[in-house]
C-alpha cells in the first residue's frame, strides 16, 4: 500500500486530495501548522482509510524532516509528496509590507523546497512522485499580485527544473496550476451556491489520483486546470 504526504492537508485543496487518495487505497499523512487542525481533519478522513495527522510548518526545514521521519517510522516508506501548503497576500507594490512578501515567498516557494528536500531520499528509494500545487497566477499576472505572482511563477519554474533533475532516478514530478478553487484560501469561506462554478477540492483530488495512475513511461509535467465556465 502506497504512502502519500500532503502539506496543508487539513482543509481546502489538501483535504480534498487526502480524501481522494484514501478512497483510492493510499495511506495518507496530512500536515497543518497546528496539531488541533490536523487531528480534526484526520478524524473526519479516518472513515476513508489510514490517515496520520502531523503538526508541521513548511517554513521550517527541520519540521519537514521530522514529518518525513514520523511517516517512515509508522509506515516504512514514502511514495508521494503533494506540496500543497500556501498563502496569499495581495496589495499593490507601494502598499505591500515586507513581512507579507517574506511570508508569501517563504511559504509558497521556499516551503516547497524544504518539503521536497526533506523527502527526496525516501522518494528516490520508492521511485515516487512529487506534485506541487502552483497556480494559473504563476503565468497570468494581475495588479496587486506581486508577491503571489512571484511565488507561483517561481514555483512553476522550480518544479520544472527539479523534474529534469529527478527523472533519472525514476522520480516523477508534476506541477498543477489551478484557477479558481472553492477552498479556504486567503480566508475565503466556501459557499455551495456562490462557489458552484469553481473547481472543487474533490476535482483536484480526482486529478491527482488520475496522474498517479498514469503509465510509468508517461509524465504530464505541467497541468493547467480551470473552471469550465467562468463566473458571469
Amino acid at each position: 500500500m502506497k504512502v502519500a504526504l500532503i502539506t496543508g492537508g487539513s482543509k481546502g485543496i489538501g483535504y480534498g486530495i487526502a480524501e481522494s487518495l484514501l478512497k483510492a487505497g493510499y495511506r495518507v499523512a496530512i500536515t497543518s501548522r497546528t496539531i488541533a487542525s490536523a487531528n480534526d481533519a484526520a478524524q473526519k478522513l479516518a472513515a476513508h482509510g489510514d490517515v496520520l495527522a502531523i503538526e508541521a510548518n513548511v517554513v521550517d526545514f527541520q519540521s519537514q524532516q521530522d514529518a518525513v521521519n514520523l511517516i517512515v517510522e509508522k509506515w516504512g516508506q514514502l511514495d508521494v509528496l503533494i506540496a500543497n501548503a500556501g498563502v496569499g497576500h495581495f496589495a499593490p507594490i507601494d502598499e505591500l509590507e515586507p513581512h507579507l512578501w517574506r511570508e508569501t515567498i517563504d511559504t509558497n516557494l521556499t516551503g516547497v523546497f524544504y518539503s521536497i528536500k526533506a523527502s527526496i531520499e525516501e522518494l528516490k528509494k520508492a521511485q515516487g512522485y512529487i506534485l506541487t500545487i502552483s497556480s494559473l497566477a504563476g503565468t497570468n499576472f494581475f495588479a496587486g499580485g506581486a508577491a503571489y505572482n512571484a511565488s507561483k511563477f517561481g514555483l512553476t519554474g522550480f518544479t520544472q527544473a527539479i523534474m529534469l533533475d529527478l527523472r533519472k532516478y525514476g522520480v516523477k514530478v508534476s506541477t498543477i496550476m489551478p484557477g479558481s478553487v472553492a477552498s479556504h484560501f486567503n480566508d475565503h469561506q466556501p459557499d455551495a451556491e456562490n462557489d458552484a462554478w469553481k473547481i472543487q477540492p474533490e476535482d483536484m483530488g480526482k486529478l491527482i489520483v488520475d496522474l498517479l495512475a498514469m503509465p510509468a513511461r508517461t509524465l504530464p509535467s505541467k497541468i493547467e486546470i480551470r473552471p469550465t465556465t467562468p463566473k458571469g
